[in-house]
């Protein structure tokens, strides 16, 4: 099929794009007052979007989805009509993300979610720690500037965030695994003999919970309680149909490119949180000095750099420290580079990282497919942003889940390789699991 079937394709069409601004605002209290967003993003040191509707929605399958979406994008961009004096952050903006794998049929809980889907919102807004700024794109034949202001009427006049407290989780009725903890073992046996056998050194394994809520998933809440405990993470929101809702806070970020500098990092091996403070530096430290775990990191950081070679100059590798989170710590190196490239084209050269998919990359994904009980769909995969110039951050769609109602799936994995135990492996993926669990269950003073 051709990567852009099913795409509208207006050559004459103009992207009209008018701005201004409106009153501060929550990423929280924009979504209650402004209804079920198409998309949302807000990541650390970024303008925090919130989109509605779509003016262009641009999808794509197979191989080449990260070149199809890029053009169909810049077709769009090059037609634009924007002033020259909007404020750049609240420039039109791509959002959306990928599947993890290029074969994705889109079918079961990921109805509506192809191989690749993007929306150019119809209704943008961007907070920033300087304001709050609405935005509205039109695109096609009779998008005019005419038509632009009157939605920005119409959306100011009911412009008045509802920034009421958080509400009380939901709770959870009842929980139900993909994959059992007997099942687990086998697939972890099985992999690391076909590790040990020399197929491949690492692949990434991930499991599913299907949860059921005592009352219905709200995207505002999940998000603000996900800010509220895990604010260096990148948060998002994806709906690419009507229906389910993938959202996270991923602690991972895959890329940010802005005016050619480019910004990545390894993430990878994991411990739990200690429950005392020295538990806990014991942990960090265990952390540091296994040679497990600097092993299964450096491999990662490694082919992280190999992977940037082709698109990238300039690699540089930051020092390696302990990155804690909430419920886990990892071991994090940074890496810098200069790229002149589209940020697309450095996601499909770094998409999947070691630390998500396995090395080789395709022995990985091999298994991955022959091994994994459920559709992963965009779990692990390529999420965020991108503009006219080029620039944009992407994140590695961990911690993360599909709600739709009162059904939730949480996602977790774990790093497999030659001396991986089997129950030791389960109980890192329950520790990811937690993110998303917490925002729904309820404390016992609840």
């Amino acid at each position: 099929m051709d990567s852009r079937e099913g795409v509208a394709r207006a050559d004459s069409a103009t992207l009209v794009s008018r701005t201004v601004r409106v009153p501060d605002a929550s990423l929280s209290g924009l979504l209650r007052t402004l209804g079920k967003p198409t998309v949302v993003w807000a990541g650390p040191s970024e303008p925090s979007v919130a989109g509605y509707g779509a003016a262009v929605q641009v999808t794509a399958d197979g191989p080449d989805r990260f070149a199809a979406v890029r053009e169909r994008a810049s077709e769009v961009f090059e037609s634009a009509d924007r002033p020259a004096d909007a404020p750049a952050a609240a420039r039109p903006r791509f959002v959306g993300g990928f599947a993890f794998h290029d074969g994705h049929a889109g079918t079961g809980p990921w109805d509506g979610f192809p191989t690749a889907a993007f929306v150019l919102p119809h209704v943008q807004v961007v907070t920033t720690s300087e304001g709050t700024w609405l935005t509205v794109n039109a695109h096609g034949a009779n998008a005019s500037e005419a038509t632009v202001a009157e939605t920005i009427t119409s959306v100011r006049e009911r412009f008045d965030p509802d920034e009421r407290p958080v509400g009380r989780p939901p709770g959870v009725v009842e929980t139900a695994r993909t994959t059992s903890r007997a099942e687990w073992r086998e697939q972890v046996a099985a992999a690391t003999e076909r590790i040990r056998a020399g197929e491949l050194e690492k692949v990434v394994l991930a499991q599913a919970l299907d949860v059921t809520l005592a009352d219905a998933f709200s995207l505002p809440d999940a998000l603000q309680r996900l800010g509220d405990a895990y604010p260096s993470c990148f948060r998002f929101a994806l709906r690419p149909a009507d229906g389910a809702t993938f959202f996270g806070a991923s602690p991972e970020r895959l890329v940010t490119r802005e005016d050619a500098d480019v910004r990545t990092g390894a993430l990878a091996a994991t411990v739990g949180r200690g429950e005392t403070p020295d538990a806990d530096r014991r942990l960090a430290a265990d952390l540091r000095s296994s040679a497990k775990y600097r092993h299964e990191h450096e491999v990662v950081a490694e082919r992280i750099r190999e992977q940037l070679a082709d698109v990238a100059t300039a690699v540089e590798t930051g020092e390696r420290r302990v990155r804690a989170l909430e419920t886990v710590q990892h071991l994090f190196t940074p890496i810098a580079a200069s790229s002149d490239a589209h940020v697309l084209d450095l996601v499909e050269a770094l998409h999947p990282t070691p630390a998500v998919g396995g090395l080789p990359p395709d022995a990985a994904l091999r298994v991955i497919r022959e091994t994994e009980t459920f559709d992963r769909g965009w779990y692990a995969a390529p999420v965020g942003w991108f503009d006219a110039a080029g620039d944009g951050t992407f994140a590695v769609a961990l911690r993360s889940a599909l709600a739709d109602g009162t059904r939730v799936r949480p996602f977790a994995g774990a790093g497999i390789v030659a001396d991986s135990d089997p129950d030791a492996e389960w109980e890192e993926v329950q520790l990811k699991y937690r993110p998303i669990l917490d925002v729904f269950e309820r404390g016992e003073r609840e």
